[in-house]
C-alpha cells in the first residue's frame, strides 16, 4: 500500500496502451513463471517466449495456461518466426501459432537475410489473423550500426503501414545491438532522431534489458514509455524506476 501523502506519477491500469512492460521469458521453469505472474502480474503487459525456447520447454502448455489464467498476452520470439521462414515454413509457423492459441505474433529479420520490404509483406499477411508486433534492427551490432536514422524511420513506418500494432526497436536481451552499440551504450542520437521523425512514441516499444537503458528512457520520455526485454527478476525494479522510487529517478518528477 502506497501512502497517499506521496506524489507519484500516474500509471494507467490494464489494459494499457502506454507504459507497456514486455517481459522476456528465457526458458524459466513454469513454477517460477507462475510465481512472478502471481506477485507482479498487474505490472506485466506482454510476455515474450524468447527466441526458440518454446520448442524446448517441456511444459509449454502449462506456461501458456498460466499466462491465460493471469490474463497476460504472450507471443513467440521473432527468431522462431525467422527459423520457420529460413526453411520455407511460413504456413507452418502460422499454423503453429494458431494451434497454440496465439493472439499475437512477432515478425523480425534480426538474423535472417530477409529484405525489409518482404518482412513488411509478412506483417501484412499475418495481420489478418493476429495482432502483429514487428521488430526493426539486427542482432549483429555491426549491421545495426550501419543502419542510418533514415533506414530506421523508413522501416518503422513501413511496418506500421503494413499493419503492425507495435514496433520493437532491437537491443537483444544483452542490450548490445540494434539501438545500442556493441559496448552497451545507447545510440542516443538515433533515438532522438526517431522521436523527432513524427513517429508516435506509443507505437514504439524500446528494448531495454538493463537498468541504465531503462533509466535513460524513463528520464527522457517519462514513466509511461513502452519498454521490453525486461527480465522476470526486474519487473518490480522497473516499476520503481517508473514511479521514482529508486535513486536513479528519485527526483525526476518532484
Amino acid at each position: 500500500m502506497i501512502p497517499t501523502s506521496l506524489r507519484l506519477p500516474d500509471r494507467p491500469g490494464k489494459p494499457r496502451r502506454i507504459g507497456l512492460t514486455m517481459v522476456i521469458d528465457n526458458g524459466a521453469p513454469v513454477g517460477m513463471l507462475r510465481d512472478y505472474l502471481d506477485s507482479a502480474g498487474e505490472l506485466i503487459d506482454f510476455v515474450k517466449l524468447g527466441w526458440g525456447t518454446s520448442l524446448v520447454s517441456r511444459k509449454l502448455p502449462e506456461k501458456l495456461a498460466a499466462l491465460a489464467a493471469a490474463g497476460i498476452p504472450w507471443f513467440f520470439g521473432g527468431t522462431l518466426f525467422e527459423k520457420f521462414l529460413s526453411q520455407g515454413g511460413f504456413d507452418d509457423f502460422r499454423a503453429f501459432c494458431i494451434e497454440q492459441g496465439a493472439r499475437y505474433v512477432e515478425v523480425s529479420n534480426g538474423t535472417l537475410d530477409l529484405p525489409n520490404g518482404e518482412k513488411a509483406r509478412y506483417v501484412d499477411k499475418l495481420a489478418a489473423d493476429f495482432v502483429v508486433i514487428s521488430e526493426v534492427g539486427f542482432k549483429d551490432a555491426a549491421r545495426s550500426e550501419a543502419m542510418e536514422l533514415e533506414d530506421w524511420v523508413r522501416e518503422i513506418n513501413r511496418d506500421i503501414d503494413a499493419g503492425a500494432t507495435l514496433v520493437v526497436t532491437e537491443a537483444r536481451e544483452s542490450g548490445r545491438s540494434g539501438i545500442c552499440r556493441s559496448d552497451g551504450m545507447l545510440r542516443r542520437e538515433l533515438i532522438e532522431g526517431i522521436l523527432d521523425s513524427g513517429i508516435e512514441p506509443q507505437s514504439l516499444l524500446f528494448e531495454a534489458p538493463t537498468k541504465d537503458l531503462q533509466t535513460w528512457f524513463i528520464s527522457r520520455l517519462g514513466p509511461n514509455v513502452n519498454l521490453g526485454n525486461i527480465a522476470l527478476g526486474d519487473i518490480i525494479a522497473l516499476e520503481t524506476l517508473r514511479l521514482g522510487l529508486r535513486s536513479d529517478t528519485l527526483l525526476a518528477w518532484d
